[in-house]
């Protein structure tokens, strides 16, 4: 077990969206471990003060709307699973064998929390890795992913009916990029206002891979080809009414409007193709994080999304 004091300040550049994000804050977090399964858990409650600021001239409307300060209290919950079996792995960032369950549930500003934003927002994440046996070739292995994710806008105070704000760009899910949704710009996918991407509510995100050891290297070593395929659909939530610019509140809805609008929002992910797309590259599984270089290819593109054909570079730990 253990408690931890946070504190963060941090200051990033969004060019997909405008603009730049600065946070304030803190939280306190306890973390157990359950001594037989294995699986870890983690509470925390946080307060942050957000800026949305440095917006650039061709900032469009739904960015200029959020921009500004809000304050963000809330409780988290995170739950992992992992049976993957690194210690017989190249390098723990590159498993040949199992899988990984993640679940993060986040409350905020709705009862006691306070704040000016308040919302429910569940994310879920499934991973898997199985060797694949192939004459000749040894440590070839197939995995894939899929993750999910929802926010639903909340009233304040303790009632779930009445007035509610929507979601602002700097709580809605953002989808696209070489970690997630390979053959996307970051940001790629998804609902934009112009040349802006302003996230969605609601998305799901799949991809299937082959990591295939390089020739007279040999299956102990941490450098793989890869071949994968990948695709996704982000989805915001339909609001009636109309912001405004130059500050204020912005327009409200009743939580019956969000309701509907969240059930609709989670039927259309189902409706098309989604956004998809597939490559090939060369991964390198450093312990500390994954290196990849890979040429990818869009093949389904929806309007106004942007795609990445050509070479992408991706730098993290937790990949589609």
């Amino acid at each position: 077990m253990r408690l931890a004091a946070e504190v963060q300040q941090s200051s990033t550049q969004k060019p997909w969206a405008s603009h730049e994000e600065n946070l304030t804050g803190g939280s306190l977090r306890f973390a157990w471990q359950h001594a037989d399964s294995g699986d870890s858990h983690s509470l925390s409650i946080s307060s942050i003060w957000r800026q949305i600021t440095g917006l650039q001239a061709t900032a469009s409307p739904t960015v200029r709307i959020d921009a500004g300060d809000s304050l963000k209290h809330s409780l988290t919950y995170t739950f992992i699973r992992d049976r993957f079996n690194r210690a017989a792995a190249p390098s723990p960032t590159l498993p040949q064998s199992g899988y990984l369950v993640r679940a993060v549930t986040e409350l905020a500003g709705w009862g006691p929390l306070g704040g000016d934003v308040s919302f429910s927002k569940t994310e879920a994440e499934l991973s898997t890795a199985t060797p694949l046996s192939l004459p000749g070739i040894a440590g070839v292995t197939i995995g894939g992913a899929f993750r999910a994710g929802l926010l639903y806008p909340l009233p304040f105070g303790y009632s779930l009916g009445g007035s509610v704000l929507p979601s602002r760009i700097n709580d809605r899910f953002q989808l696209g990029g070489p970690t997630d949704v390979r053959g996307f710009k970051l940001g790629g996918l998804g609902p934009h206002d112009g040349g802006d991407a302003v996230g969605g509510d609601v998305y799901a995100a799949g991809g299937v891979n082959m990591m295939i050891p390089l020739p007279r290297v040999g299956p102990n070593s941490p450098l793989r080809i890869q071949l994968f395929a990948n695709c996704g659909r982000l989805v915001a939530l339909k609001n009636k009414g109309k912001g405004k610019e130059g500050g204020g509140d912005p327009y409200r809805m009743d939580s019956k409007v969000v309701s509907k609008s969240a059930r609709s929002a989670v039927a259309e992910l189902t409706t098309g193709l989604p956004s998809l797309a597939a490559g090939f590259g060369l991964v390198y599984a450093h312990p500390a994080a994954r290196f990849e270089l890979n040429f990818s290819l869009p093949l389904v593109l929806r309007r106004g999304e942007e795609g990445r054909k050509g070479l992408q570079v991706g730098v993290g730990i937790s990949f589609l």
